[in-house]
């Protein structure tokens, strides 16, 4: 048997919902804390030629691992991995992301960062929802708080909990997005139609105050 990872996979109902700012504060916490943590987002898009979620994540963790680790597949199209794999005439499987993931948790606390939204296609065969299987990590998962989420979050918790994958959280984050009413009950509702306890908002803020937000609210798996 495989020994289980130390860490969190965090994961979005879509993309641009947040999930590389939610990353790198928990990477922040958990170095401030005094853990050996790593960011890593293995499957990256739109790196021309910069992989600037990972580098945002490696800011927080000064892990010192090369990008090889951290970021192993990279690809020049702002699209969905699979995609852009494909456009490049690559083959990326979930099985070699796993498996350079597991080589980085022997000596670290991790923070896997996935590519796009949970069901967006990573591989020729697989989609994020295929990776958080194979790594057996507890999901954190990201939502926008405006209108329209509640389906969002709804729709990803049943998908997860339908694999049988450990869900951690739900983050509702503010963003850059425009307030609109649905604000003042997202997190409410959210946590009734999913039944996740941890369901909670992120507010527009610093990395250093969502870094602490988030340790008071994830306690004790940050610890």
């Amino acid at each position: 048997m495989k020994p289980a990872l130390r860490g969190i996979l965090v994961v979005g109902t879509d993309t641009g919902v947040g999930k590389t700012f939610v990353a790198a504060a928990l990477c922040r916490a958990l170095r401030q804390a005094g853990r050996p943590v790593a960011g890593l987002k293995p499957y990256e898009s739109g790196c021309r030629p910069t992989a600037k979620d990972a580098a945002a994540l490696e800011r927080e963790a000064q892990s010192g691992l090369p990008l090889s680790l951290r970021c192993p597949f990279r690809y020049r199209a702002a699209i969905a991995p699979a995609i852009a794999a494909e456009q490049e005439g690559r083959v990326d499987p979930i099985g070699a992301a796993a498996k350079i993931v597991r080589r980085v948790g022997k000596d670290y606390v991790l923070i896997v960062e996935s590519a796009g939204g949970l069901a967006s296609p990573v591989s020729k065969s697989a989609t994020n929802l295929d990776l958080a299987v194979a790594l057996g990590l507890p999901c954190l998962l990201i939502g926008r708080n405006a209108l329209g989420t509640l389906s969002q979050v709804s729709l990803a918790v049943a998908a997860l909990r339908a694999r049988e994958v450990p869900i951690l959280g739900v983050v509702l984050s503010r963003g850059a997005g425009p307030r609109d009413p649905s604000q003042a009950t997202n997190v409410e509702w959210a946590r009734r139609l999913t039944q996740v306890r941890r369901t909670f908002a992120l507010p527009r803020i610093g990395v250093a105050q969502a870094a602490r937000l988030l340790s008071a609210e994830l306690q004790p798996n940050l610890d």
